[in-house]
């Protein structure tokens, strides 16, 4: 008896020293990585848990470094030989966003029988890809894009059988694709290369992006050119020579005469019009083109709002005779509750005008009154609805009171024309303030700031839920949250998707629209919480939704989140600019899961907007009190 419980203990003992042994091998060679890649925000507290590490994920039994996140940590210098020989049990390496560079080293990766996943995207590396990679039989997905990579593309890939993602794009590679025999490779790109020659057939479904920025042809490109056929070049013949010359004489001869009939019918037109001018004593003109679509940031001035309303080009808008008779029937502005009524149409049709936008629902224009007063006058189009219906409406909308709503304060009916006018939000809207300007002066948008957004607009919309079942938003996108100096979130444009008919609503928002809905007009409380879903995952990935499309046509923003396993949200998805927040990467992937949740493919999945609004509000406290000195304000972000 007493010998097995002395060979029990023995057991045990090994097992502890041999997980010791395993940790503090792979503890040495995290601390070696920084102090090598010269990582400043690989703040790492030695008298930590190494398991504790941000970016470091062991085991359950805490014996070993599984995954290695360390996306755009400044991480520079070059790799050494053998930096990851005692990391023996990683399956998951990412180092992307980084300014690593130099040549890897061929050994670099020979220890790592079991990776799996391997992100090396946006360094600096050069030279070859290191032959290590080939004998990696676990590999699924490698990212080596946008680097300094050259050389030939090896053939060797085809021993990585499992590849499911090769993406090379943006490198210097040249010579021919190989011809890849990989059935599980679903995402390839090896666009922006130096690469010639003809695509191999088993790539020839992949999209044209993949492809693009190199010499090569082929489907999905054009056909190579010298097409072979009984090894020979195809020649034209004599008599196809000829008939292209005298089919580009004769082309030419009628162009000729179409230009020149052309010239008669323009002078003979603007004779007439001078004509008219002077027996009628005024030119008519055409409203200005709408600038920036959908921006609530501005645009160029457009005179007065008058001239772009009635379309009168004599008296510089403030022609009242010709401005009323075409708004018709003497009406005047209809204000709400307590709204102060110190301006009426003739400040309107007076004031400055600034062309804000063309929406869903018409055009924005910012109007700057003579008495100092700045408001937004929505002039919509295709209301489809009779007069008693649309004030019916309309009234409902004005009778909405809530901080984070952009209040209607008045509005304007006559049979042509139907005006809504708003308080002006200063800071423009989210969709300008996210995909706007990207250069060197650009502000980003921290962990706090975004979540505040989030917070304010969720509010805004479970107070309209809160109005009753049948009240909905219609129309949420990032355009139609609209920001105060402060960040503070406002919901505009709600209430008016009952007015307009289906015409109105373009391409364009399919993109936040649940797949149930097929009228416009008719969206439900449940489809609101999808489109809020997308606003979600696009302030969290920093991705519009209409340009979400990755290697596949038609991928949107939810299908290509929900793509990406969880276990990779972090390296994968988020906004380069929320990595530098590590302490509330928790909180962001709890954000991220709430998002998915809203875009559930069926409605009956999906939160209500009461749930959700708690759900932010929760990760908003536990985010904004435990942070303490990690949220960086937006000042601070600029300089950093």
């Amino acid at each position: 008896m007493s010998s097995k419980i002395l060979i029990f203990f023995t057991i045990l003992v090994s097992i502890f020293i041999l997980t010791t042994s395993d940790i503090v091998s792979d503890r040495a060679t995290l601390l070696s990585i920084r102090s090598v890649l010269r990582g400043r925000s690989l703040l790492w507290n030695i008298t930590s848990p190494t398991c504790s590490w941000p970016g470091v994920i062991c085991s359950p039994d805490k014996s070993s470094v599984l995954e290695l996140h360390l996306p755009g940590m400044g991480l520079s210098g070059q790799i050494p030989h053998g930096l990851f020989s005692n990391l023996t049990k990683l399956n998951f390496i990412s180092l992307r966003y980084n300014s690593l560079s130099g040549v890897i080293p061929n050994d670099l990766f020979t220890p790592l029988h079991d990776l799996k996943n391997l992100y090396l995207q946006h360094n600096l590396f050069t030279g070859k890809i290191p032959d290590s990679i080939f004998n990696l039989s676990n590999l699924v997905r490698v990212n080596l894009a946008h680097n300094n990579f050259s050389g030939l593309i090896p053939e060797d890939f085809n021993k990585l059988r499992g590849l499911g993602t090769l993406y090379l794009q943006d490198n210097g590679f040249s010579g021919q694709i190989p011809d890849l025999n990989l059935p599980g490779l679903v995402q390839f790109n090896v666009s922006d290369n130096q690469l010639n020659g003809s695509i191999p057939s088993k790539l020839s479904g992949q999209p044209k992006d993949a492809f693009l920025g190199t010499l090569l042809c082929g489907k999905p490109l054009d056909s190579c050119n010298g097409e072979v056929d009984n090894g020979k070049k195809k020649k034209l013949s004599g008599g196809a020579i000829a008939g292209i010359v005298i089919g580009c004489v004769v082309g030419l001869v009628l162009l000729l005469l179409l230009l020149f009939f052309c010239c008669c019918r323009k002078k003979s037109d603007n004779q007439e019009t001078r004509s008219a001018g002077v027996n009628n004593k005024q030119v008519e003109v055409e409203i200005p083109e709408e600038k920036g679509v959908e921006s609530t940031n501005g645009g160029g001035k457009d005179g007065f709002l008058g001239s772009a309303i009635a379309a009168i080009g004599v008296g510089g808008g403030k022609d009242k005779g010709k401005a009323e008779a075409v708004l018709g029937d003497g009406k005047s502005l209809v204000f709400f509750g307590k709204t102060a009524k110190n301006f009426n149409l003739d400040d309107l049709l007076k004031a400055s005008a600034e062309v804000l936008g063309k929406g869903t629902f018409g055009t924005a224009y910012k109007a700057a009154l003579e008495s100092g007063i700045t408001l937004v006058v929505k002039r919509l189009r295709d209301v489809t609805v009779p007069e008693k219906e649309f004030r019916e409406k309309i009234e409902d909308v004005g009778q909405m009171n809530h901080e984070n709503l952009v209040p209607l304060r008045a509005y304007y009916y006559s049979r042509d024309e139907k005006l809504l006018v708003y308080d002006y939000v200063p800071m423009g809207s989210l969709s300008a303030l996210l995909h706007g300007n990207k250069g060197a002066g650009r502000t980003p948008l921290n962990w706090e700031t975004r979540a505040g957004i989030a917070l304010g607009a969720a509010q805004g919309i479970s107070y309209l839920h809160a109005q009753g079942p049948s009240v909905s938003h219609g129309n949420i996108k990032s355009s139609n949250i609209l920001l105060t100096k402060s960040y503070e979130a406002r919901v505009s444009d709600f209430g008016l998707a009952q007015l307009v008919g289906p015409s109105s609503t373009p391409n364009r928002v399919a993109g936040y629209r649940a797949p149930e809905v097929t009228d416009p007009r008719k969206v439900s409380q449940k489809a609101d919480v999808y489109s809020f879903g997308v606003l979600l995952l696009e302030l969290l990935t920093g991705k519009a939704p209409t340009h979400s499309v990755m290697n596949e046509e038609g991928v949107d923003l939810p299908r290509w989140v929900q793509s990406v396993v969880r276990e990779e949200w972090t390296a994968e998805v988020f906004d380069l600019e929320l990595l530098r927040y590590q302490n509330v990467e928790e909180d962001m992937v709890q954000l991220l899961q709430l998002a998915v949740d809203c875009t559930a493919q069926y409605p009956d999945r999906r939160p209500s907007m009461t749930e959700v609004t708690s759900r932010v509000e929760e990760l908003c406290r536990s985010s904004f009190n435990d942070s303490g000195g990690d949220i960086i304000d937006n000042a601070e972000v600029q300089t950093a």
